[in-house]
């Protein structure tokens, strides 16, 4: 009797849980994703290449993406419907901000929805002319350059900044002041000056590459950077900063993985913000890297209109997983000119959160993070869940809302306890 109680008080709990998600299992079949969209995604290939005049093996070769980007009304309204309007405000912005598109990441967007979040990270709206946000570097990363191309601002570690070029242009760019009018490569003296100082500051153990995007650089010039700070003693790992899996995949080559793989540790921080960038090219991608052993993290950005919702984030973080990629951080978006129309109240990020925890796995919660301006380092966000503190306990809030009191021990020295 006692057993078939238990089992009936599982029962009624199990029954509860499954209401809690009901809502979230509702909103999930709304939410587009890149997985589920391949024949769509393939007739909007076929037509970028008719409009480019090009083959299938063009497709699949990272360097025609790189070298055909998208950067110019006319081939643009070739892929996807625009308007009078939208074409001429577009020329206006590009007086004022680069923009460029890879050809692969513009077949993810939807052509005849203006709103389509693929085409607002990927495509200038007149909103980027009607900002009065003037502040161009909120990271301060100016002054936080002591040295070549480097941005430093945590005791062991820092950033190497190696190019301004990236697949694409995101319109929410926080380095837009970098991209200016053409590709550029550091030059090699500017990163051995940046590589020197790591080797001469023995705190340094973290080491970030950066853009732009890291893998825009050549597998032998990213290789000449690897291999010098793998032989610095004090340097643990190396960390790659790139969105390339997200707007380029054809970049993950076998050949890019055989290189890399010769350095471990290595870990890749990418850039999904959305469900639909995550297709079975992407998948692919970043199966290739984490079959190579490395550790893949996912750095999304809270951005207006794109993906400042519970049920679209969760989805996100549920198909990261499916691709081996963590869940690392939610940015909140920062306060730079021309893009602070994707920016968010920092409600909607602990909304996001609060409806993470409890509700799935903790693979799939990332850090809220807000970066405190000029440089002064990422500051976590989280919900509430300490209530108040008393003698001898704390009253907690869990995560459906209810309020505990959990007995809170004084710690003591381990030594008293083992005399």
């Amino acid at each position: 009797m006692e057993k078939d109680r238990k089992r009936q008080i599982s029962m009624e709990r199990a029954k509860e849980l499954k209401g809690r998600i009901e809502d979230f299992l509702e909103a999930r079949n709304e939410i587009p994703k890149g997985l589920e969209k391949e024949e769509e995604l393939i007739n909007r290939k076929n037509k970028i290449l008719k409009v480019l005049d090009a083959a299938e093996e063009d497709w699949n070769d990272y360097q025609w993406q790189l070298n055909h980007r998208i950067s110019d009304v006319e081939t643009l309204s070739k892929i996807v419907n625009l308007s009078e309007k939208e074409k001429m405000q577009i020329q206006k912005v590009e007086k004022k901000f680069r923009w460029a598109v890879s050809p692969y990441y513009l077949s993810l967007a939807d052509p005849d929805d203006r709103y389509d979040p693929i085409r607002l990270l990927s495509i200038p709206t007149y909103k980027e002319l009607e900002d009065s946000c003037t502040d161009l570097d909120p990271m301060g990363e100016e002054f936080t350059n002591p040295a070549g191309c480097i941005t430093r601002r945590y005791p062991d570690r820092l950033i190497i900044n190696v190019t301004n070029e990236c697949a694409m242009f995101c319109r929410h760019c926080q380095r837009r002041r970098n991209i200016g009018e053409e590709d550029v490569h550091r030059s090699r003296e500017i990163i051995q000056e940046s590589i020197d100082y790591i080797r001469e500051n023995e705190e340094i153990r973290d080491v970030l590459i950066t853009g732009g995007d890291a893998l825009c650089l050549s597998d032998e010039e990213l290789e000449w950077i690897i291999k010098q700070l793998k032989e610095i003693p004090h340097v643990d790992y190396i960390r790659l900063g790139t969105r390339t899996p997200v707007t380029m995949p054809q970049r993950v080559t076998d050949r890019l993985c055989s290189m890399l793989k010769k350095y471990h540790p290595i870990y890749i921080n990418t850039h999904f913000n959305h469900p639909m960038e995550i297709t079975r090219a992407a998948k692919a991608a970043c199966g290739k890297l984490a079959d190579s052993g490395i550790v893949l993290g996912n750095q999304a950005v809270l951005l207006n209109g794109i993906n400042n919702d519970k049920y679209v984030m969760r989805v996100l973080n549920h198909e990261l997983l499916k691709c081996r990629v963590r869940p690392y951080y939610i940015f909140h978006a920062k306060h730079v000119q021309g893009t602070t129309h994707f920016n968010t109240s920092i409600e909607d990020g602990v909304e996001i959160m609060e409806y993470l925890r409890g509700y799935t796995s903790g693979m799939a919660i990332p850090t809220f993070i807000v970066n405190a301006p000029k440089g002064q380092g990422k500051t976590p966000i989280f919900p509430n869940y300490v209530v108040s503190r008393g003698p001898g306990y704390v009253k907690l809030r869990t995560w459906e809302g209810n309020i505990v009191k959990y007995e809170d021990h004084e710690t003591k020295d381990i030594r008293e306890w083992l005399e």
